[in-house]
């Protein structure tokens, strides 16, 4: 009898942990620049830009899950790419808004965009001091490590996602709510760090593995 399990592996290798964690670290390389100026009233600001940033993710996210079966999977990595820059962008603009544009690094930015996905990977870089942020700079090999835990993550929930694909129209609407639900998050999560003080601690001092660093942050 011939088996009518739709034959998904071969697609499966798109979302690999590697290929996520690459990603990542291509993506985070660089940080977008921001037209938004410091206002008076940041918090007004930087909420409004998290419901328009939440909306249009979850509108990307839900047009990308429309293809149903194999063609569906094809279009899970894209579909990270596509919502992380809407969230990288969000970030951005949240810190111009308080006036700490020149303080977001790649450290930031990754705390930012994946704090509520892997929160104990950041256990050794993040420290929070009351209502400070000690970040330690990251070197690379710390940075790949970083990610790669981010990816595990990332790439158990996506896989879970593409399940969902198989029925398109159901799919589509539960990718796009979870899209605009992570949105928010990161919105959280950026105005959490930028409306308090923002600190870096110097270069010298960067561990070359986790061990190595400070104390474990208290989740903000």
């Amino acid at each position: 009898m011939t088996s009518t399990t739709p034959q998904v592996p071969a697609v499966i290798e798109s979302v690999e942990p590697g290929k996520i964690t690459q990603a990542i670290l291509d993506f985070v390389s660089q940080v977008p620049d921001s037209a938004i100026g410091s206002t008076r009233e940041p918090g007004i600001e930087a909420h409004r830009l998290g419901r328009s940033a939440a909306k249009r993710a979850a509108i990307t996210a839900g047009s990308l899950a429309l293809p149903p079966g194999p063609l569906g999977w094809l279009t899970l990595l894209p579909e990270l790419a596509a919502i992380w820059k809407i969230q990288a962008q969000l970030v951005s603009d949240i810190a111009a808004c308080y006036g700490q544009h020149a303080r977001l690094g790649r450290e930031q930015m990754l705390w930012c965009l994946f704090r509520h996905t892997a929160a104990q990977a950041f256990r050794d870089l993040v420290v929070q001091m009351g209502d400070r942020m000690l970040f330690r700079p990251m070197s690379q090999r710390v940075a790949r490590r970083l990610a790669e835990q981010i990816g595990i993550k990332l790439t158990g929930r996506t896989l879970k996602e593409g399940l969902s694909r198989w029925l398109p129209l159901v799919g589509a609407l539960g990718v796009g709510a979870y899209a605009y639900y992570d949105t928010e998050q990161v919105a959280r999560t950026a105005i959490a760090l930028f409306s308090s003080e923002v600190l870096a601690v110097p270069d010298d001092t960067t561990p070359e593995s986790p061990e190595s660093g400070p104390a474990p942050a208290t989740p903000a």
